[in-house]
């Protein structure tokens, strides 16, 4: 794949890049600040080094006095630099510190939140529509997600399992972070079931033969290591009485393909649905980071059922969006929108579909899904 030009831009500022694994993170730090004093902590005898001795740091700093630039990549691999960073923060020479992470546990065990206010706090994302511009096709993006690694390999869909497997072995296995691999394995495989839906724990302890709480440790690995998210209610103004419980998503559709399993029992539209629901999100979520950070992302639901997928709400950005995996648009599919429209008249309403043409009816934008991804620019 030629090379593609990131929509996420660095700042001149010091800052985390949170991101999982093969999402470009050290490729566009590479790329964006080439002459910089860049710490690997993936490699073995660097990590030992700092394991060991993390204010090595300032040796490496006050031996290139005419680098300002200082890049640590995997941060979380030892926490325990944060203190030497912080130190040299402030004496206050003029140097940026770029601390990337595929993994927040760590970080947050560690008190990276004694940086706030000296280091901004970043999120990449794996691709999204208008970074591929013409390359981005919606069925290949369905079935192997957005992933760059993935993406740039010569044979996607085996990547893309290889990908899942290098995460059970080195981020769970290697890090410790559950003595049972296999019941890990189980939940991963019950929750891909809960991809765009609501999140009932119970129903995935139940699933995978596990205590309630050891599904909530596990969605917490999840999410520490920034493969999945939660998506709260929208309650704003509420004028109905709506859900409490997210909905639950893995952070790339991709990644839901491999590990959701299909059977005979299983039907393959409804597999397809969730899959561009997820797609849509990760889009959205990725969109709103880089470009309208102050915004969120939310669903709506009210108790008697009625739901809309998605609702990004932020200053001057209200919008209300529904995905529909079908080439044509019946009556009923509106009716969501037309019900949240009656509660919001200023949010903007779209349908997003698998057909060709753009309409507008009752007010609600009705957009090929594919046009949609890639206006997020």
């Amino acid at each position: 794949m030629e090379k593609v030009i990131r929509i996420f831009k660095p700042v001149q500022k010091s800052f985390f890049l949170l991101g999982p694994r093969g999402t470009g993170k050290s490729t566009l730090i590479k790329d964006s600040f080439p002459d910089a004093v860049y710490i690997d902590l993936l490699l073995p005898d660097i990590f030992r080094t700092y394991l060991s001795r993390p204010e090595r740091l300032r040796e490496l700093v006050m031996a290139n006095r005419d680098k300002k630039v200082i890049v640590i990549d995997e941060v979380q691999k030892v926490p325990e630099i944060l203190d030497v960073v912080h130190s040299l923060m402030e004496e206050k020479k003029g140097r940026q510190f770029i601390l990337t992470g595929s993994g927040a546990r760590k970080l947050k065990k560690s008190g990276a939140d004694m940086l706030a206010g000296r280091a901004l706090m970043r999120r990449m994302h794996p691709f999204i529509a208008a970074e591929l511009k013409s390359r981005f096709g919606l069925e290949d993006a369905i079935q192997q997600g957005m992933i760059p690694v993935v993406l740039d390999s010569a044979n996607p869909m085996d990547t893309l399992q290889a990908y899942i497997d290098l995460y059970l072995r080195e981020e769970v296995q290697m890090e410790g972070l559950t003595r049972n691999v296999g019941n890990f394995t189980r939940f991963l495989e019950a929750v891909s079931f809960s991809h765009g839906s609501i999140l009932n724990v119970s129903n995935v302890a139940r699933e995978c033969g596990v205590e309630r709480k050891v599904v909530e440790g596990y969605l917490h690995i999840l999410e520490d290591l920034l493969l999945s998210f939660r998506l709260p209610v929208f309650t704003r103004r509420a004028k109905r009485s709506t859900a409490q419980h997210p909905k639950f998503y893995f952070f790339d559709t991709g990644v839901f393909n491999a590990l959701r399993p299909s059977g005979p029992l299983d039907r393959s539209e409804e597999k397809a649905g969730q899959a561009l629901e997820g797609l849509v999100a990760q889009h959205l979520r990725a969109w709103i980071d880089y470009r309208h950070p102050a915004a969120k992302l939310y669903y709506w639901r009210t108790s008697a059922g009625t739901e809309v997928d998605f609702v990004v709400y932020g200053k001057d950005l209200f919008w209300a969006i529904e995905v529909k995996n079908a080439a044509q648009v019946q009556p009923r599919d509106l009716k969501a929108l037309r019900t949240f429209g009656e509660d919001y008249p200023e949010a903007k309403r779209f349908l997003l579909y698998r057909g060709r043409e753009k309409l507008l009816r009752d007010g609600i934008t009705i957009q090929p899904c594919q046009d949609f991804l890639l206006s997020l620019a």
